[in-house]
């Protein structure tokens, strides 16, 4: 069997995302509803979406469009039919009868639906039909959500389900995870459970909004929204419905029961339309009174906004075993989720799946846990956790470990997916080297660096592991959702309070000297980014030798939006790669200018396909839709180069003062436009005179340390400034970047 032309019916936010993501694996599809006109807009949306959805725009046209009416014969030639219409049952099954009526003999049919069992959908469907039939749930945003769970029950082909899988594995690059017929499937069933038990543990023990998201957040290894704050993300009323739905669903004996209870004031907040971000507000909202923008936070005890408090708990890095063991209320509450969390999330094993850890990677890969309940579990321990548990009766999961207390009950990683995962490999290795920002894997013939600071920013612990881990070939990768968002300034800010920029300086010399380092060392190094790869986690990749990168990237230089300039060897690689082009080596200023332009205006490529024309992926470097598959390939690209040998050293000539006064002209020219303003000049002065390479011109050569240390130079300048200090403390503070 094979899957060459998908129909897609609904062109909602999830059947529109379920197009994109076919469309980037370039198989043919074809949007349908009740009018061409909203398929067609459906597209319009998919162009135009921010963050985009698709990785190329210029295959838009590959998603046909049409309506149910007209166009429903499409159906007659699709191999895999998406119903991803309303969730109303009576819709759902009309849709049905007509598509098998009309579809082709052994095509595949699934609703995208999030909470409607299988049996339920199926009713009416013949025997033979419901061998067919499933249930592909993608999560929101498709392209970027890795999770999809396919769900089955007793009359499913299991051939056909398989090849399902492998099918939306490999060619949609989802982490697909079959589970059996039961209300809200894996995903949504415990973590719903989750954010519901977070939200009543919070009220029961009267903390504030801040204060719970401060725990249930960074701390836990879960994302920084917080409870409250995802609450307001997927909105309130949404949740209520959701709610409402496993209410009925379930079992009375369900221990969900317990914190699906109605609650007055979420019931309040709907009625007054505080809904969440797409309301008034809802647990926090913006008060925009007296010209300021005020964040406030909803008294869960008054029903009042009060503005934000900053909560200190002092636990940011994920450390269980602590947080758990705090004697304070932050200690109580995290204990009182965690143990509730694991308790359910355990007692359905094996009604929802027969491996536990399907669990964990639902809520890796569906909601950005960095661990699952029984990873959790595992981190603290099996013994401290029986000490510290009141009762866990009915559930046969806690009883058997309870009996064995196995340390090392969790066994193997990934089990959903036959890939060698990163998360699979990293348990087998010979040794692990450590330190607070980075950790090596080795193994007989290769290792791994896998950094581990938030966002994992760089810094000299990162830097010391890179260095020792090139004694055999080595492979860059982060199993977190991040590659680096650059260098940690928040260490750098720490020096510029002291004004001890000897210290900074000295921190970027060896920067420099590490990433010369990876390039030239006698071992091959590839870097396997994924997410963020910005700033010195982008001079990191252009300076490894072999790249293979996952489609969902993000890369670019981003230094100028700080007050800075890439420092790392950034603009030296990126001069060196353009003045290999045609163009490039026919003119010696159009490498600078074009280098200018990229870093100046802090550019980016949100896939390879952006990368690729600007020159920070090239058409030999690897791309890969499922991130799992990014360490077989990185693999692979070892076995392919055993005979390696280290690149020739880079040489420039430059035309110096030439191509700078054009640089100059066109900064000028922003400047009078008040598109940039003084220190926005000031930078780009800077960078000017790195990229014409200083005081040479086209008689002298230049060599790479020479480009180091314009970078360190202009670096150094510019750190010392107010104004970058300006940049930085707001971008830190706000997450955006300030014009001055």
């Amino acid at each position: 069997m094979k899957i060459n032309n998908v129909v897609v019916i609904g062109s909602g936010t999830m059947g529109g995302g379920i197009a994109a993501q076919l469309c980037n694996a370039n198989i043919p599809v074809t949007l349908l509803d009740l009018k061409t006109e909203i398929s067609k807009k459906a597209r319009d949306i998919i162009f135009n979406s921010r963050p985009p959805l698709l990785l190329d725009k210029s295959k838009i046209n590959n998603i046909k469009v049409g309506n149910i009416s007209d166009d429903f014969g499409t159906v007659k030639k699709a191999d895999w039919i998406v119903e991803a219409v309303v969730e109303k049952i009576d819709i759902k099954r009309n849709l049905y009868k007509k598509i098998f009526k009309e579809r082709k003999k052994e095509s595949i049919v699934s609703s995208n639906t999030s909470s409607i069992p299988i049996k339920v959908l199926a009713q009416n469907l013949s025997e033979k039909d419901k061998k067919d039939f499933c249930i592909t749930h993608f999560f929101n945003p498709v392209r970027y959500m890795g999770l999809l769970e396919i769900v089955k029950n007793n009359n499913n082909d299991i051939e056909k389900i398989n090849f399902l899988k492998n099918f939306c594995e490999t060619l949609l690059g989802k982490g697909a995870i079959i589970c059996n017929d039961t209300p809200g499937f894996l995903g949504n069933r415990v973590g719903v459970y989750a954010l519901q038990v977070a939200m009543t543990e919070a009220i029961k023990m009267k903390l504030s909004v801040e204060e719970a998201d401060a725990i249930f957040g960074r701390p836990m290894g879960i994302p920084k929204t917080g409870i409250f704050g995802l609450y307001d993300l997927i909105g309130i009323d949404l949740m209520a419905d959701v709610l409402k739905s496993f209410i009925k669903e379930l079992p009375k004996s369900d221990k969900f029961h317990d914190v699906a209870k109605e609650i007055p004031l979420i019931s309040r907040l709907i009625e007054t339309g505080y809904t969440g971000r797409k309301g008034k507000g809802g647990f926090y909202r913006v008060n925009k009174s007296g010209g300021k923008k005020i964040l406030e936070a909803l008294n869960l005890e008054t029903g009042n906004y009060f503005p934000t408090k900053k909560i200190n708990i002092k636990s940011d890095r994920i450390d269980l075993k602590k947080l758990i063991n705090r004697d304070d209320k932050y200690g109580e509450y995290a204990w009182s989720v965690l143990s509730k969390i694991i308790k359910y999330a355990s007692s359905l094993v094996p009604e929802i799946t027969k491996e536990f850890n399907d669990i964990d990677e639902a809520m890796r890969l569906g909601f950005n846990w960095s661990k699952g309940p029984f990873e959790m579990l595992e981190e603290i321990g099996v013994k401290n956790f029986f000490e510290k548990i009141d009762n866990f009766e009915n559930n046969e999961f806690l009883k058997n470990l309870s009996k064995s207390k196995n340390e090392n009950f969790y066994g193997e990683r990934q089990k959903y997916t036959e890939i060698e995962t990163l998360g699979k490999i990293k348990r087998t290795a010979i040794n692990i080297d450590k330190n607070d920002s980075a950790e090596i894997f080795r193994f007989k013939d290769f290792n791994i660096v896998e950094f581990t600071t938030k966002a994992n920013v760089l810094d000299y612990n990162s830097m010391d592991c890179l260095k020792k881990a090139t004694d055999k070939p080595l492979i860059i990768i982060n199993e977190s959702m991040q590659f680096s968002a650059g260098v940690n300034l928040n260490y750098i800010m720490e020096f510029v309070k002291q004004k001890d920029f000897k210290s900074i300086e000295k921190f970027i010399k060896y920067f420099q000297e590490t990433c010369k380092h990876l390039k030239y060392c006698e071992n091959p190094v590839i870097s396997a980014p994924s997410g963020l790869a910005l700033g010195g986690g982008f001079e990191v990749i252009v300076q490894s030798n072999f790249v293979t990168s996952h489609t969902n990237i993000v890369m670019g230089l981003v230094e100028t939006i700080v007050g800075l300039i890439p420092a790392g060897g950034g603009c030296k690689e990126m001069l060196w790669r353009w003045s290999q082009t045609e163009e490039g080596k026919k003119d010696p200023d159009y490498a600078p200018l074009k280098v200018f332009e990229i870093i100046g205006y802090a550019k980016t490529a949100t896939s390879p396909v952006e990368a690729e024309p600007l020159m920070f992926l090239t058409s030999e470097n690897k791309k890969i839709m499922n991130r799992n598959s990014l360490l077989p390939e990185a693999k692979l690209l070892l076995e392919k180069n055993k005979n390696f040998t280290p690149p020739n050293e880079c040489k420039f000539k430059l035309s110096g003062e030439k191509v700078r006064e054009k640089m100059l002209n066109s900064l000028e020219k922003l400047y009078d436009e008040k598109k940039i303003l003084d220190h926005g000049l000031e930078v780009g002065k800077k960078l000017s005179y790195v990229l014409s390479g200083g005081r040479t011109n086209l008689n002298n050569e230049l060599s790479e340390d020479d480009l180091y240390n314009l970078e360190l130079d202009a670096f150094m300048k510019l750190i010392q400034t107010d104004k970058t200090h300006e940049r930085i403390k707001h971008t830190l503070e706000t997450g955006k970047p300030l014009i001055n």
